[in-house]
């Protein structure tokens, strides 16, 4: 996915910024990277991270920044930020989101004689069809309403000028920017988490594509917000740390009755409950709160030096250091029927892993609930489940299996009160030779976020979108 902050203050922000970007390490595994403009004008730095921390890799270059404007990114996609130099004056970007009509628009800008740098893999970086899309008009203001009118998927960004700072959330809102204050400045999020230990206290998130101007000495709307919302589910059931907030709902909070809406709906007999570290621990207490059996963590997450941060790009790396980050507690397995919230199941291969050793550690019984109901969609928004074929998905595997054509009767598949629904959720179950599988109900998972469904973006499930 991606996090993006902006901080503008009336003494140096660099300390704030460091820090504050680091909070959002767990949403991006790729690039990370500081900007900031100060008496020595725009100056950056950025860093692989697949092999390292974002505060290790940051920490050396901090002497060699200052300013009082600064941007930070931790990135899926891209190296950023990035500082460009055009008519409206020079200027640094970060962005999150993904462009589902990219091809068009660098098309479109290349007919126009303007040049991209294909050096990332020989592709356009996203960050710089925003910024070719900002620099053709007359003004940021201009810009950024070209850019709301013209790119289609979703795209959150902040842009870093000589002068302040201009926080942009995408047309639908489908990624979130928080606004948040100080004594002696402002700063923009993509998670209010990330402002409470570097003194700033969240004041309100920016609207469906409103746009805000910061500077040191206050805050304005240059972009009155949408009235409409498809804001991305997954924030509450995975992205989402779970101290942040969106749209007014606390992340854990909502965990916590996602799983408790699934505990009133079952009636396995079990002797405790657990969750698959980290995210789905929530959902596991809410359960375990709910039903009043006790929780317990056979399978712990080895923090000190397996963080979330920290995830090669090769994919049978990602699968081994996925099974190094868990060390399973055989006095709490041996004999037991445990019952395991996990937020989802995407390619299913990290928890088959972890379903094995509970059985080779001496498990008697073991029993699955997702927070979520069957991924079957590809995101096309924020590049989850992205990077991978649609055919590896969990959910595309079993209709593919049962019906011999992958889209054969989604409809039905995707319905949690049909036969089909039934059909696909025991494929999966066999597969993983569990004791029983449940995933949460469509309904069941809006009710627990607690907005209405026509402001959720709920395509992974239901294939249902709009104002691509």
């Amino acid at each position: 996915m991606g996090g993006i902050l902006g901080i503008a203050k009336k003494n140096d922000c660099v300390t704030d910024l460091f820090y504050g970007t680091d909070y959002l390490s767990h949403l991006g595994t790729k690039r990370g990277g500081l900007a900031v403009n100060g008496p020595s004008g725009f100056t950056s730095r950025v860093h692989y991270l697949e092999s390292s921390y974002f505060r290790n890799k940051l920490e050396p270059d901090l002497p060699h920044l200052n300013g009082n404007l600064g941007l930070g990114a931790i990135s899926d996609t891209d190296s950023q930020p990035l500082t460009f130099y055009s008519h409206l004056g020079p200027f640094s970007l970060v962005t999150v989101g993904r462009i589902t009509n990219a091809d068009e628009l660098i098309a479109d800008a290349e007919r126009h004689r303007y040049t991209f740098n294909r050096s990332s893999g020989g592709k356009v970086r996203p960050t710089e069809i925003i910024a070719m899309l900002l620099s053709r008009e007359n003004s940021f203001e201009d810009g950024i309403r070209a850019v709301y009118s013209r790119v289609k998927g979703s795209c959150t960004f902040i842009i870093m000028t000589e002068k302040g700072l201009y926080g942009c959330r995408d047309r639908l809102g489908r990624t979130p920017l928080s606004l948040g204050k100080k004594e002696d400045g402002w700063v923009l999020s993509s998670e209010s988490s990330a402002m409470y230990n570097v003194g700033f206290t969240p004041v309100r998130d920016l609207g469906p594509g409103e746009a805000v101007f910061i500077d040191p000495d206050g805050c304005e709307t240059c972009v009155q917000p949408g009235n409409e919302m498809q804001i991305c589910s997954f924030l509450w059931v995975y992205y989402g740390y779970p101290s942040s907030c969106y749209e007014g709902i606390n992340v854990e909070d909502c965990r916590y009755r996602c799983g408790a809406v699934m505990a009133a709906e079952d009636d396995v007999d079990v002797d405790c409950v657990c969750g698959i570290p980290d995210s789905g621990i929530g959902h596991a207490v809410g359960y375990s709160n709910h039903r009043r059996i006790p929780y317990s963590r056979p399978l712990v997450k080895y923090t000190p030096t397996w963080p979330r941060s920290f995830m090669p790009q090769n994919q049978e790396s990602r699968n081994l250091v996925a099974k190094m980050k868990l060390i399973p507690n055989e006095a709490l397995i041996r004999d037991r029927r445990l019952l395991f919230m996990d937020d989802s199941i995407v390619r299913g291969t990290q928890l088959k892993d972890n379903i094995q050793v509970l059985y080779q550690n001496g498990a008697k019984e073991v029993h699955i609930r997702i927070a979520c109901p069957t991924l079957v969609y590809p995101c096309e928004f924020l590049n989850f489940s992205t990077s991978r074929s649609a055919l590896e998905l969990m959910g595309l595997k079993a209709i593919l299996a049962l019906e011999g054509k992958e889209w054969q009767n989604i409809e039905r598949y995707v319905d949690s009160s049909d036969s089909k629904n039934a059909e696909m959720v025991e494929w999966i179950r066999k597969q993983f030779q569990l004791s029983t599988l449940k995933f949460q109900t469509l309904e069941n998972l809006v009710k627990a976020i607690g907005l209405p469904k026509e402001k959720l973006c709920t395509h992974c499930w239901d294939g249902s979108s709009w104002g691509h």
